[in-house]
């Protein structure tokens, strides 16, 4: 495979700084969650309103994730979702955490970030992902095709064309040597042109170990969704150090993982906004998604024997309790994975409990307001 070339990336609009007494920098991944009696208006003004509080408080990131026929769940369009956020935003990185590359051809990718670019310069991610971010018929009416296994076997090869677009540097005699990517590099050779060469970096998702690879190879940023995959953590963070090459975007490995976490004022009722998310994810996994219900509806919910072996076992991955347990909880997990950043994601069923959770979480590591 091809080198990603990235030569307009800097490794200094990858790495974060920590902020306050945080021990790596802190990110946020937003699933622009909707609950019960709530709308998506709602569930959407309140992710501007947590990017809001991101950038105020020295977070080093905002991203949003691509999911599909999830009523709960309100993000299935990244790029929008980034727009609307970059107008009301002044600083904070913003991001896909990911889009799922099988599920669009590469040049609308490429168009759609190289307009986000140009909208927010110089603080642009693209994360990738080689997941579908639904079920599979929901994944076939999305990729007009139901051989599904192609789009994620192809993942590489998609990969090194959505590049190229964005680099603008197909070689000659390539069937797309003549099509460019714009907003795009194109505008910057152009006769005329002032545009900046710059592009977003690319970020490679995963939750085993082959985009743990192929990240290293390539010599990529890697984010790891520890938050639903706690398991494979620290073999697929082992494997991408191995792996890693240094490359023009990056000269050592840099990996972030996503992180369930959500401090309250008390122990009791973070674990009464967990319980929550716990069981509208219940209910996805067993073919049921919904709005995510209200703390009340899960405390008073029967669960069954395996159901609460489903839950409790959730839990024991999501990091919750008062602002001072959540940091523990935070500081021994990068301490145990060697992650460089940390991405939290808080799951709860209103936006209030989780704009409190993430102040509540800055407060704790003594993060300034900027």
């Amino acid at each position: 495979m091809d080198e990603i070339r990235g030569d307009e990336i800097q490794g200094d609009e990858i790495r974060g700084t920590a902020r306050g007494t945080a021990p790596v920098p802190l990110s946020v991944l937003d699933l622009v969650t909707v609950g019960q009696g709530r709308t998506a208006s709602q569930a959407l003004r309140t992710g501007v309103e947590i990017a809001r509080l991101a950038e105020r408080r020295g977070f080093h990131r905002y991203w949003v994730a691509e999911h599909h026929s999830m009523p709960g769940v309100a993000s299935s369009s990244p790029a929008v979702i980034l727009a609307h956020t970059a107008a009301r935003t002044e600083r904070i990185r913003l991001g896909s955490g990911g889009v799922m590359l099988p599920n669009h051809a590469p040049l609308v990718i490429a168009e759609q970030f190289g307009t986000l670019e140009a909208m927010a310069p110089g603080r642009v991610d693209l994360g990738l992902g080689r997941a579908p971010g639904t079920d599979g018929a929901t994944a076939a009416a999305l990729r007009r095709t139901d051989r599904l296994n192609e789009g994620a076997d192809d993942f590489p090869q998609q990969l090194m064309e959505l590049t190229r677009f964005l680099d603008d540097d197909f070689p000659d005699g390539h069937p797309y040597a003549r099509i460019h990517a714009v907003p795009g590099p194109v505008q910057a050779t152009a006769e005329g042109g002032v545009q900046s060469p710059a592009r977003p970096p690319i970020w490679l998702l995963g939750s085993s170990g082959f985009s743990a690879r192929l990240a290293g190879v390539l010599g990529l940023p890697f984010a790891f969704a520890h938050h639903f995959s706690a398991q494979n953590t620290v073999p697929a963070l082992e494997l991408y150090r191995e792996s890693f090459k240094p490359s023009t975007v990056l000269d050592a490995p840099y990996a972030l993982i996503g992180v369930a976490a959500l401090a309250a004022d008390d122990a009791r009722e973070a674990r009464r906004q967990v319980l929550s998310g716990a069981l509208s994810m219940l209910r996805l996994r067993s073919g049921r998604p919904g709005l995510v219900p209200t703390p009340e509806e899960a405390e008073a919910y029967a669960f069954s024997p395996m159901e609460r072996e489903f839950v409790d076992n959730w839990l024991v991955n999501i990091v919750h309790g008062t602002a001072d347990e959540v940091r523990s909880g935070l500081d021994d997990l990068a301490k145990r994975t060697g992650a460089d950043e940390l991405m939290i994601t808080a799951n709860a069923h209103s936006g209030e409990a989780r704009l409190r959770s993430y102040g509540l979480i800055a407060d704790a590591y003594g993060m300034p307001e900027e």
